[in-house]
């Protein structure tokens, strides 16, 4: 409706942005081809949405109309670019096949899951694949792709510009791979997936516990994924997912403070996800064929199946673990066992875990696991030990609410 304010306009499009910036950008990569073209376009289109909205009204669909005005100013920007550098021939040919593709407003796709595979290109560094989909996809700040993968965040900016020249430079195409490329591509996208759902799960920086936007998209995306692929690990990781979202209610109290999950209300839980994800746990174990994300899945069941923490089958858990560690060793892993085998066998048992990861150097930056030690020394009496592990962890967390509950932890001492 035209006339609208100022600030109304402003708050609409902040929201659309919000909700749809990144579904925009999926679908003008694949019509322009060209990633920073595309990003360029999608700012432009949203500028240009806050000066006309105001004046001719709110379209009836903002996303198709935002599409359709980053599309052409990308094109009037080549166009423009292409008389003052004639002799460009790539820049004149780019130019001239945007002009004769055939678009309408009509067609408006949801291009995420394509833009997932071009990410994970095969012909793309493997270390560069994830971050650029999680930056592509779903908006995460490098910091945040950092914190994910533990490294600098100069060095994840690095990646991500060299993937995208790659990307143009050869050609890559904007396509979900034939069915016999699909098993090569697979563990990146399932990767890629589940990184967006931990971020989402467990924001890794910032004032919220989590980002119900990027767990919905996840788990969206999972069963995109298992439509067109229904293998055990797809399987697996959807059932993950579900069992975690499961629990999200009840993660945080109504002060927005941490509960942990021994001390959960158990009533939050979500129950039609429960059973989502505890009957894909058992398909994909059927198969034969299932790997970490099916066995992730299965601990995460025996979660969900427990009463009460008390009654949880820890033992079933370390073994779980167990196998998880010789198909997937990872120093994460370890620590997450280590807190089952301290509920199974006591404080003492999993600090002496700890203790060794800490001592081969690994998770050294790593809050948890100084957070972990922490609580067991607090366990076993160790104060100073205890308040040691905790002044670390807090240098280390990035996320308000974790904060909160580690200098709760500290001050208890």
């Amino acid at each position: 409706m035209p006339g609208q304010s100022g600030g109304a306009v402003r708050a609409l499009v902040e929201q659309v942005y919000r909700e749809q910036s990144r579904r925009i950008l999926a679908t003008l990569i694949r019509l322009l081809g060209d990633f920073d073209l595309a990003e360029e376009a999608l700012h432009e289109a949203f500028f240009v949405a806050v000066e006309r909205w105001q004046d001719d009204g709110i379209p009836a669909n903002p996303r198709a109309w935002l599409v359709s005005v980053g599309r052409f100013k990308a094109i009037d920007g080549l166009r423009r670019r292409a008389r003052f550098a004639a002799s460009q021939a790539a820049l004149a040919n780019q130019l001239e096949q945007l002009e004769q593709e055939d678009w309408s407003g009509e067609d408006v796709q949801d291009d995420r899951l394509r833009l997932i595979f071009t990410c994970c290109h095969p012909a793309l560094a493997a270390d560069a694949q994830v971050p650029l989909t999680l930056r592509e996809i779903c908006d995460l700040s490098t910091e945040e792709i950092a914190r994910a993968f533990l490294v600098a965040p100069a060095t994840i900016a690095q990646r991500i510009v060299r993937a995208k020249a790659k990307i143009r430079d050869a050609a890559i195409p904007y396509q979900v791979p034939a069915l016999n490329e699909l098993p090569e591509r697979l563990d990146s996208v399932l990767r890629v997936i589940y990184l967006v759902f931990n971020e989402g799960y467990s924001a890794s920086l910032g004032a919220e516990l989590t980002r119900e936007d990027l767990t919905c998209e996840a788990i969206r995306l999972g069963r995109l994924l298992l439509e067109l692929l229904p293998e055990a690990e797809v399987m697996g990781l959807l059932a993950l997912m579900l069992l975690h979202e499961s629990r999200r209610a009840a993660r945080m109290g109504a002060d927005g403070e941490l509960i942990l999950l021994e001390n959960q209300d158990r009533s939050l839980w979500q129950q039609a996800l429960m059973d989502e994800g505890c009957a894909l746990v058992e398909r994909g174990l059927r198969t034969g064929r299932g790997g970490p994300y099916c066995l992730q899945a299965a601990i995460a069941a025996v979660h969900a199946e427990a009463i009460s923490a008390a009654q949880t089958d820890w033992p079933q858990i370390v073994g779980l673990y167990d196998v998880l560690l010789r198909l997937q060793p990872s120093a994460v892993i370890e620590l997450n066992r280590a807190v089952a085998v301290a509920q199974r066998d006591g404080p003492a048992a999993g600090l002496a875990l700890v203790e060794i990861i800490l001592q081969r150097g690994d998770l050294e930056d790593y809050h948890l696991a100084h957070a972990a030690r922490a609580d067991f020394c607090r366990q076993l009496g160790q104060v100073e030990a205890a308040r040691v592990s905790y002044l670390r962890a807090l240098e280390l967390v990035r996320q308000a609410p974790e904060r909160r509950f580690l200098e709760r932890r500290l001050h208890s001492l």
